[in-house]
């Protein structure tokens, strides 16, 4: 390729890394010499030498939540300004599978860590703490951190959305989602629903646990079917996600239960689903391109002034009062 662009392989390297020296023309009939041959640079040994591999290592529980793809969409924009690309693994919800790839993505020298959440194996725990690199736990905000933050605390979210509920005069609540083997967001709200109905003194003890941490609309609606059985009295179901929410909708329709007059319902994420369900579906709407945004720039920081104080950034969430939930009872 040189060849072709009549200069040395020396300034075919240099123009490749925007060295200063090589001005405007020459890069550009190097870059058009490139393109024409299909050429594509080999970064590795530059990368190697400067220690700079220009990715951030991200980890998202799922592929298929739109609050999560906003999320890596923000990221993926700031970044860019950065002149840094996400490298993205998938975890399926599995701290198993997170610890992998955290190892993994280590070896390959990030110039930053960003995972989902603050939950980790204690494996993946050592890992992130003796990472020599900025780490970042984004969409939680915990009490123990092991890392940066960029995010807000879902039980938080979920004891003030249920206080609010409860001051419109919905106290006979019920939860569905959270339990032991499911997502940690969908747990901690299901702990902060029990907060808030705890300090209002009203009975806590209308819970569906969910094992899936994809629990489907058609798996949702089997819970609320499973809700309806054990707990007759219960008049507003609060759930873990707008898609559980969209299933005990549907049910309620199903069998003819009218929303909101004789059932409430109310769903957390603020998913598209809840704005275009007939009755709209009161939600929470956590701000996830906001989340994105965050966590770029605290990478930006971090890399232009590393300090081992633990940067915190809190990230606001809003709570929309919608048709489900608009009778007092």
């Amino acid at each position: 390729m040189a060849q072709k662009a009549g200069v040395s392989p020396m300034t075919v390297s240099r123009a490749f890394k925007e060295d200063a020296s090589v001005n405007k023309e020459t890069r550009h009939k190097i870059l058009k010499a490139a393109d024409e041959l299909g050429y594509v640079f080999d970064s590795t040994a530059s990368n190697l030498r400067s220690q700079k591999s220009g990715f951030v290592a991200v980890t998202i529980p799922s592929l298929n939540n739109s609050n999560f793809a906003d999320t890596v969409t923000a990221l993926s924009d700031e970044l860019a300004e950065q002149n840094l690309q996400p490298l993205l693994g998938y975890t399926n919800y599995s701290l198993e599978k997170e610890e992998e790839l955290i190892e993994q993505f280590l070896k390959r020298r990030p110039e930053a860590m960003v995972v989902t959440g603050h939950r980790h194996s204690k494996r993946a725990h050592r890992l992130l703490e003796k990472a020599k690199i900025p780490v970042i736990e984004m969409w939680d905000q915990p009490s123990s951190p092991t890392a940066h933050s960029v995010g807000f605390s879902n039980s938080a979210a979920m004891r003030d959305f249920t206080a609010q509920l409860i001051k419109l005069g919905h106290t006979e609540l019920a939860f569905i989602g959270g339990g032991p083997d499911s997502d940690t967001r969908a747990q901690d709200r299901r702990n902060g629903f029990l907060e808030a109905v705890s300090d209002h003194g009203l009975d806590p003890s209308r819970l569906i646990n969910t094992s899936s941490t994809n629990l489907s609309i058609r798996e949702s609606q089997d819970a609320m079917a499973e809700l309806m059985a054990q707990f007759k009295g219960a008049k507003t179901i609060l759930c873990a996600s707008d898609l559980y929410a969209f299933g005990a909708l549907s049910f309620c329709q199903r069998a003819s239960i009218e929303v909101p007059e004789t059932m409430a319902i109310a769903g957390f994420g603020a998913f598209e689903i809840a704005a275009c369900a007939c009755p709209t579906i009161t939600t929470v709407d956590a701000k996830p391109h906001e989340i994105g945004q965050k966590t770029a720039s605290l990478i930006s920081a971090l890399r232009n002034n590393p300090t081992s104080d633990l940067q915190s950034t809190n990230t606001p969430y809003q709570i929309l009062m919608r048709e489900t939930t608009n009778t007092r009872f």
